[in-house]
C-alpha cells in the first residue's frame, strides 16, 4: 500500500478511537471531519452549553508533503507515538502545534 494511504488510514483509524469515547452529559455536538482530496482530519466539538457557544478543534492533522503535520492536541494523549505504532514513520510526523525553532529538539520530522 502506498505511504499516503497508510498515513491516511492511519489518522482515520486513530481519531476514530479517540473519539469514540462517551461524552456524558454533553450538549454539544463532537464531529470527525475527514477531507482526503486536501489532507485535512478534524475532531471538532461544536453546539451550546446554555448560552455558551461551544466551538473547538479537539484535534486536528493535517498531511503535507506526504508527512503528517499534528495541528492540535487539545487532550492527554499522545498522537505521535500512536501513529508510529501504526506505522508511520517518526521523521514523517511533524509537530506543527510547535514553533519551527523547537522542532529540531522534539525526535520527530522538521519542516
Amino acid at each position: 500500500m502506498d505511504r499516503l494511504v497508510t498515513y491516511r488510514n492511519a489518522i482515520k483509524q486513530l481519531l476514530s478511537e479517540y473519539h469514540s469515547g462517551e461524552r456524558l452529559g454533553a450538549t454539544y455536538e463532537s464531529q470527525l471531519i475527514f477531507d482526503e482530496v486536501r489532507d485535512h482530519y478534524l475532531w471538532l466539538d461544536l453546539g451550546w452549553e446554555g448560552s455558551r457557544r461551544v466551538y473547538h478543534s479537539i484535534m486536528h492533522f493535517d498531511i503535507k508533503d506526504e508527512r503528517i503535520w499534528i495541528q492540535e492536541n487539545m487532550t492527554d494523549r499522545d498522537p505521535a507515538e500512536d501513529l508510529i505504532a501504526l506505522g508511520v514513520e517518526r521523521q514523517d510526523i511533524v509537530l506543527g502545534l510547535q514553533p519551527p525553532f523547537k522542532r529540531p529538539f522534539t525526535n520527530y520530522g522538521v519542516a
